[in-house]
């Protein structure tokens, strides 16, 4: 009886030191630079990182979809505190990062919505923003080895 009630603690014990939480990854150089990099310029936080296949196509897809997007006469948010659809617009635009900046700087994107096509074009520019904020999770997760 003695003997059920130790070896029941001494379970309990090795059971709560095996659901310790792992002590967290030590901040590197990469794992600051790789999201940062991979923000501004689309791919390229996976390229820095010698992951030259992935990076590429990252890079391919996300221009591709941003510019197909302007081509389509696909508008680009502003910043407001308006609508709540214009701002999740915006958020998903600015995920594009470099992008974004440049087309804000030139003026592109701002032009009404006057057919079919244009809405779809805006659409491509979030979707390239989302997609883009995906790929800077990636490269953090690389940089900080959580992902081979």
């Amino acid at each position: 009886m003695a003997n059920s009630l130790v070896d029941k603690k001494v379970a309990k014990k090795t059971a709560a030191s095996s659901d310790a939480p792992k002590p967290a990854q030590p901040v590197t150089i990469m794992s600051v630079i790789a999201p940062a990099v991979a923000w501004l310029i689309p791919g390229a936080g996976h390229l820095i990182q010698k992951r030259w296949i992935r990076g590429g196509l990252l890079m391919a897809s996300i221009v591709s979809m941003f510019v197909l997007g302007l081509l389509l006469q696909g508008r680009v948010y502003r910043p407001n505190g308006g609508d709540i659809l214009d701002i999740l617009g915006f958020v998903g635009d600015v995920g594009a990062g470099g992008l974004y900046i440049v087309t804000r700087a030139m003026n592109w994107g701002q032009g009404a919505i006057a057919h079919a096509t244009a809405d779809y074009g805006t659409k491509y520019i979030i979707v390239a923003g989302l997609l883009n904020f995906i790929s800077v999770a990636d490269a953090y997760h690389i940089a900080i080895g959580k992902k081979p």
